[in-house]
């Protein structure tokens, strides 16, 4: 899950890793329990004289309505993490494409965070980091949204501090 050590510079420390947050998995879990139900119902209902093609058929498109509603999401979901290191918040995500953003901790200029109220009871949220320059980087489905946010709103200070010296 984490970064691995070969990514990190000297000295370099993780502070947190976390993947986003479990909640995008729940519709491919739904989807995987009525998935499984209906290629039950449908092998059980073809008639004798269309077995075994039916049933061929039928654990066909059920196994690439797998792949592309249950599969590819749990694959995204495990490909995309967060990690703040005491000098850096790095985003990775993809599958095959691999993704990333660095933001240096120094760039950083405010930390804000967004939870909807399914967020609230989910326990996670969105992180918005706001440099001075272009557009905030945007954190969607962070678990443990403000822990997180103050983890990163005392490496800033601790950031800050040592640039004053």
């Amino acid at each position: 899950m984490a970064i691995s050590k070969d990514q990190l510079g000297q000295d370099e420390n993780i502070v947190l890793s976390v993947r986003t947050h479990g909640k995008a998995l729940i519709v491919p879990a739904i989807i995987l329990i009525v998935l499984g139900a209906l290629l039950g119902l449908a092998i059980a209902f073809f008639p004798a004289n269309m077995q075994p093609w039916a049933t061929y058929a039928s654990i066909g498109v059920a196994l690439i309505l797998f792949v592309w509603l249950v599969l590819l999401p749990f694959l995204r979901w495990v490909t995309s993490t967060y990690t703040i290191t005491d000098r850096r918040v790095i985003t990775r995500r993809g599958i095959i494409n691999k993704t990333g953003h660095d933001l240096p901790l120094r760039r950083i200029n405010n930390v804000n965070y967004e939870r909807s109220l399914l967020d609230r009871m989910l326990g996670c949220g969105t992180l918005v980091l706001e440099t001075a320059a272009g557009q905030p980087l945007v954190l969607p489905d962070v678990p443990g949204v403000e822990r997180v946010h103050v983890t990163i709103t005392e490496l800033l200070f601790a950031v800050h501090e040592d640039s004053d010296d």
